[in-house]
């Protein structure tokens, strides 16, 4: 019976290995102490929070919901969640469907002079109209107080396109032409061959599409200056973090809810990033995946 050999470590490789792992926890403890620092005090004493100063680290005296039941209970909220969802769902559709498109054509050969369209293309990542002339051609084409205004800007990135081409140029052109012998067209070999293969560059871009729609308030806060019931999840927590906190407290049934102030801002952080946090680790592979592709050569 053989025994396995453990492969001997260099002190150096040794010693680069810990730094690293150390490195690499302490900068997991940097970015997850704001996120358990929020946690807790949303379910902190609410007397205690409003004197606390440092990191709250473990519940102040006995724990608390009254704060998420106060915000389960403010109907702006739910309307922010649904609007949101809305949102992510056309854009993805709109975003996925422009971006395979666009990536699909510069990706191929028999696309003359792309190499010069897409410089042209990529031109704009570095120099663009700005906030103003945007807001311009938003309202002269009549898509302010609509809800085109937060799904149409933005809704093809130069970023993604590249990150597309670039995944789909590194498919064979064997495919294509074996699809194209069964007598397969170009709908059916970008969709049914090309898109398959790329699922996990397109799984990345629709990672990035739904953070941005999920943390974007600046088009909404830009081009729906009087429709509030369009309003994204994102703009109600604005209202609740900087104006209308005492709205809540107020409407509720709470004796001296206005204590409550500091732990339903805490919450209302809490129910807005909880999503993403849930969502984030199913498809952290094809993100990491999508990422690399392109990188390296074989």
């Amino acid at each position: 019976m053989k025994r396995s050999k453990l492969k001997r470590v260099s002190p150096s490789r040794a010693v680069f290995l810990v730094v690293a792992v150390l490195f690499l926890l302490a900068v997991a403890l940097v970015c997850f102490l704001p996120i358990w620092h929020v946690i807790m005090a949303s379910i902190s004493n609410p007397t205690q929070v409003n004197v606390s100063k440092g990191l709250i680290l473990f519940p102040l005296g006995n724990m608390d919901t009254t704060a998420y039941k106060m915000l389960l209970s403010y109907q702006s909220l739910w309307s922010g969640y649904r609007n949101t969802i809305f949102y992510i769902i056309l854009s993805c559709a709109i975003t996925g469907t422009l971006t395979i498109v666009a990536g699909f054509v510069f990706s191929r050969n028999r696309f003359f002079y792309r190499n010069t369209f897409m410089l042209i293309i990529s031109f704009t990542m570095l120099f663009n109209g700005g906030m103003i002339p945007t807001y311009m051609v938003i309202r002269n084409i009549g898509m302010v107080d609509t809800i085109w205004a937060l799904v149409v800007p933005g809704s093809l990135s130069v970023f993604n396109i590249i990150l597309m081409r670039t995944s789909m140029q590194e498919i064979s052109d064997s495919l294509e032409e074996a699809a194209r012998l069964d007598g397969a067209n170009d709908f059916i070999i970008m969709f049914k061959i090309v898109l398959p293969l790329c699922k996990a560059t397109f799984a990345v871009i629709m990672l990035f599409t739904i953070v941005m729609k999920w943390n974007d308030y600046m088009f909404a806060l830009l081009y729906l200056p009087t429709k509030t019931e369009l309003y994204p999840l994102q703009m109600e927590l604005r209202k609740i973090l900087f104006q209308s906190t005492k709205e809540i407290t107020s409407a509720s049934d709470v004796s001296s809810s206005t204590v409550y102030a500091r732990n339903v801002e805490y919450g209302a952080i809490v129910i807005s990033t909880l999503p993403i946090l849930c969502v984030y680790p199913f498809v952290q592979k094809y993100f990491v995946t999508g990422m690399t592709i392109g990188a390296v050569k074989a």
